[in-house]
């Protein structure tokens, strides 16, 4: 499967090195120095999986997010909402860790591949959070509002990634194609989060077949699209004239200010 190759800006594979948790123990571990030099919403976004690692989602709250984080409450509160807010802003720091490392150099390969290549660097970005990430995951997943908005989340996050591999996302087709990924997207993460081999080879195996199957209905969904095509059309001639016949039935019968003046004297 065609990777493309590693931009300078995202997390290191660590393919030959080490593990996925011993680089999520090194970005907790930083130095308070550098830390502390990041702007506030890094500082809250890092404390916030150090502390979704060690504990339950559930078992801190935003006045330990803001301890950690070496903020005021007051900044917390101007960076994000709420704590559920701050996995948002994970996503986008990972969106934009995706997106800047996007170039031309899949362009001649299938849209299969190309979305490949995007989702694997979307993990690799994720790396250093993966112990917050399994942890929290469960706790998300028993909670309907949290699993709505996180759905909501990856939605907004998988329209850019199918940006990010050159397909095509605009009208309902693009919406579905977006939820579709979000669905493929959850899946590929549950096997990723229990993944602990460096090479990832059950990841991009579920990642392979999941892409295979999305395609497969997307071509079918575009070849109904097609078919149906001359049936809407038709459908939507009759909605125009009927929408068009009610609105002159609805202006005959309001009569204007002069004929109820007439009728008044």
């Amino acid at each position: 499967m065609a990777r493309k190759p590693e931009p300078k800006k995202t997390a290191p594979r660590g393919r030959k090195g080490a593990g996925v948790n011993d680089r999520a123990a090194e970005a907790a571990a930083a130095p308070a120095a550098e830390t502390r030099s990041a702007s506030p919403r890094d500082r809250i976004i890092d404390a916030t999986m150090v502390l979704a690692a060690e504990h339950d989602w559930d078992a801190f709250d935003i006045r330990e997010i803001a301890e950690a984080a070496g903020v005021s409450l007051a900044e917390l509160r101007d960076a994000f909402p709420s704590k559920g807010a701050v996995l948002g802003g994970l996503a986008r720091r990972v969106d934009r860790i995706v997106l800047d490392g996007t170039g031309d150099d899949l362009a001649d390969e299938p849209a299969r591949e190309r979305l490949f290549d995007v989702l694997m660097r979307r993990l690799d970005a994720l790396a250093p959070y993966k112990a917050g990430l399994r942890r929290l995951r469960p706790d998300v997943a028993r909670d309907p509002l949290s699993l709505a908005a996180l759905n909501q989340l990856t939605v907004n996050s998988m329209r850019y990634m199918l940006a990010a591999a050159a397909i095509d996302t605009a009208g309902p087709m693009g919406a579905i194609k977006a939820q579709g990924a979000a669905l493929l997207w959850a899946r590929v993460l549950d096997t990723w989060l229990d993944d602990d081999d460096p090479g990832l080879a059950r990841t991009m195996a579920v990642l392979d077949k999941e892409l295979r199957r999305a395609g497969q209905f997307v071509g079918g969904l575009n070849d109904l699209c097609r078919i149906t095509a001359p049936f809407r059309a038709v459908f939507d001639r009759a909605a125009a004239r009927g929408r068009s016949f009610r609105e002159r039935r609805r202006s005959r019968r309001e009569p204007d200010e002069g004929d109820d003046y007439a009728e008044a004297v």
